[in-house]
């Protein structure tokens, strides 16, 4: 295990002048909760363990497969078959050794949704089906945590912070999920590989300004088109 200065390893995010030295400890001391382990979180996983986020929470029930691999960029070729959260401890651990990773290998359902998030300050959402988007949003709404929305599909993905400081849920923007036979999907319809890094690295960096007390854009829908190279936002 390397032990190291902290400074010498965040000196780059401490020179900011918004974040510096208190911002640091902040971001140390902040536990972050990831649900999902493929696309989304990946860069989530890594820019928050190499940003130094003290305590990281993982949830993912499902197994590496070859073809996350075009995507998922935190597992290798040899994390085929594994559970999806022991492979991201493993990516962890060996990226920074001082972020406490809590791997979480349940499918978040009504029986354990409260039980899981109660146990951190922020919570970021890289599933990939509308049941789970909506019982995560709605139990941050009823434990008042900040949520970091991410989706993607095909060339294009969405951003939003939900439910922080007061602001408006994924319920005020799309009250309700659409119907079971007009769901999109991956599976189905694909995504390019680098579009859930954009995506996801945009979603880290909204992190790291709850964390760190930055402005945010609250009620506001971020639409990121890779295909024509266009960003939008929309008000809501």
């Amino acid at each position: 295990m390397i032990k190291e200065d902290p400074f010498a390893r965040y000196s780059r995010q401490i020179f900011i002048e918004e974040i510096g030295l208190e911002g640091q400890r902040k971001i140390i001391n902040a536990k972050v909760l990831i649900i999902g382990a493929g696309g989304l979180g990946s860069p989530v996983i890594q820019y928050l363990a190499a940003a130094g986020v003290g305590t990281l929470g993982i949830a993912d029930f499902d197994e590496v497969e070859l073809h996350n691999l075009n995507r998922q960029t935190i597992h290798t070729e040899s994390s085929v078959g594994q559970p999806k959260v022991k492979s991201a401890e493993r990516f962890v651990s060996e990226l920074n050794h001082q972020v406490k990773c809590i791997g979480i290998n349940r499918k978040i359902d009504h029986s354990n949704a409260e039980e899981i998030i109660s146990g951190f300050d922020i919570i970021v959402d890289g599933s990939d089906n509308f049941a789970t988007r909506y019982l995560v949003n709605d139990t941050c709404v009823t434990l008042r945590k900040p949520l970091v929305y991410g989706s993607i599909l095909g060339f294009e993905g969405q951003i939003a912070v939900f439910n922080c400081n007061g602001s408006r849920n994924l319920r005020d923007i799309f009250p309700e999920p659409p119907s079971e036979d007009h769901i999109p999907d991956c599976d189905s319809l694909g995504v390019l590989g680098p579009l859930p890094g954009m995506v996801g690295s945009m979603m880290a960096c909204q992190v790291l300004k709850i964390i760190t007390d930055l402005p945010l854009p609250l009620n506001q829908l971020t639409l990121v088109d890779t295909l024509k190279w266009q960003f939008h936002t929309i008000d809501f």
